[in-house]
């Protein structure tokens, strides 16, 4: 699970430590959107690095071992950003949800294979087009939509 909390500048902690344990609990991984020290003084699972994102102060920072980075990406200059911010997942949007960073399954597949690292698909995925993605060269599939 990824928290994200773009619309307030102010970070609610304690609610970030109560999903934490509450997820550790069930076994599921907790990223934050957008804060890696954050994350690593919280001792979080990871972080996520969103498109927008450019900085690499965070290859600095020292973590153990099992902490996660990902990040999102849009275009092949987004994705050699996010090589180079060393993540080791990148989220690939937008598969099928059609706005402005939509890209469609044929340059999806061109864009993932512009890397090596593994990529997530996002963007409107539904049970309607799933058997899309085994098409597609993808080693996860993540959305809000689907899962709701």
């Amino acid at each position: 699970m990824i928290y994200r909390n773009y619309s307030s500048t102010k970070i609610d902690i304690a609610k970030i430590l109560k999903l934490r344990n509450f997820l550790k609990k069930r076994g599921n991984k907790f990223l934050l959107s957008n804060d890696i020290k954050l994350a690593i003084k919280l001792k979080l699972d990871g972080a996520y690095i969103p498109s927008f994102n450019k900085n690499f102060d965070h290859l600095a920072y020292s973590t153990n071992t099992d902490f996660i980075l990902v990040g999102s990406a849009h275009n092949i200059k987004e994705i050699r950003i996010k090589e180079l911010q060393k993540v080791q997942s990148i989220f690939l949007s937008s598969l099928f949800k059609k706005n402005k960073n939509y890209l469609g399954p044929n340059k999806f597949k061109i864009l993932s294979n512009c890397t090596k690292k593994k990529i997530v698909g996002l963007g409107g995925i539904s049970k309607k087009n799933l058997k899309t993605l085994n098409l597609l060269n993808i080693s996860d599939f993540a959305g809000i939509s689907y899962f709701q």
